[in-house]
């Protein structure tokens, strides 16, 4: 397996972690639609969210959530519409972005972006 996918399904995994430590129920993850998928989907106070998780090592070209681009986003977008065909009975749903960036030596940092629109 090459690096970015292993460092992308680490990252998938402290996403998890993360997001049930700040409270989320995390329902499913890596859930599949077609080509299209969903990295994490979590509840929190009546809220359902579709979390795109980027990882990446720590670089002056950018930043993990610079890499969920609009077509990125119109993909977890059919994704989520797919999943509430399949779950419904949400009222409120959110768009979210979790990214992770790793520091040779240090603790991954963790940058949450709320209920994104692009």
């Amino acid at each position: 397996m090459a690096l970015h996918n292993t460092l992308g399904k680490l990252g998938e995994i402290l996403a998890r972690a993360w997001l049930k430590n700040e409270g989320y129920e995390v329902l499913d993850y890596n859930w599949r639609y077609g080509r299209y998928e969903i990295d994490v989907v979590v509840l929190k106070k009546d809220v359902l969210h579709f979390v795109e998780v980027k990882t990446r090592y720590a670089s002056p070209f950018g930043y993990p959530e610079d890499a969920v681009t609009r077509g990125k986003f119109r993909r977890l977008k059919i994704a989520a519409q797919a999943y509430l065909n399949f779950r419904p009975g949400f009222r409120w749903i959110q768009y979210d972005i979790l990214a992770i960036t790793f520091f040779y030596g240090a603790e991954p940092e963790y940058y949450f972006l709320e209920d994104v629109f692009i």
